[in-house]
């Protein structure tokens, strides 16, 4: 097993559903709320948020797994969050949103507004959590 398939297996993440509906739209991209959600490599790290339909005005956002990367992350997600996907106190997964980089320096993650999401029905929010976290947290190679 490779060191990123160990830290997957030491922080794991609920099954992630195909679809997402997202309850209320990401900040400036009005007019998307439902999406796929496509792995891209196999250990379920790296997937393709791509709003649906599949057209010319579809959008593709990268988004990982925050613990790979950052095996302390773990946010604390409010009850009304929780309620507005419909979760209450049932498990939700996170996943961060990752900034390509333009001049060759590593991609970044925002990791001060996570994506909340109920893994059994695919409802999801985005979420600005209280407390002092990165917008731009640079993103290596998983530890290990």
């Amino acid at each position: 097993m490779n060191a990123a398939a160990a830290m997957i297996e030491s922080h794991p993440t609920p099954a992630l559903p195909r679809a997402l509906h997202l309850v209320d739209p990401l900040p400036g991209l009005p007019g998307h709320s439902e999406f796929s959600l496509t792995p891209l490599d196999d250990i379920g790290v790296l997937f393709a948020l791509r709003s649906l339909p599949d057209d010319a005005q579809s959008i593709r956002l990268f988004v990982v797994t925050p613990g790979a990367f950052f095996p302390d992350y773990a946010p604390d997600v409010r009850p009304h969050v929780r309620a507005s996907i419909g979760a209450g106190d049932g498990s939700v997964a996170t996943l961060v949103v990752v900034s390509p980089s333009a001049d060759g320096s590593a991609p970044t993650a925002n990791l001060l507004a996570p994506l909340v999401l109920d893994p059994v029905t695919g409802q999801a929010v985005q979420t600005v959590l209280d407390g002092d976290l990165p917008l731009r947290a640079p993103l290596g190679a998983p530890p290990g």
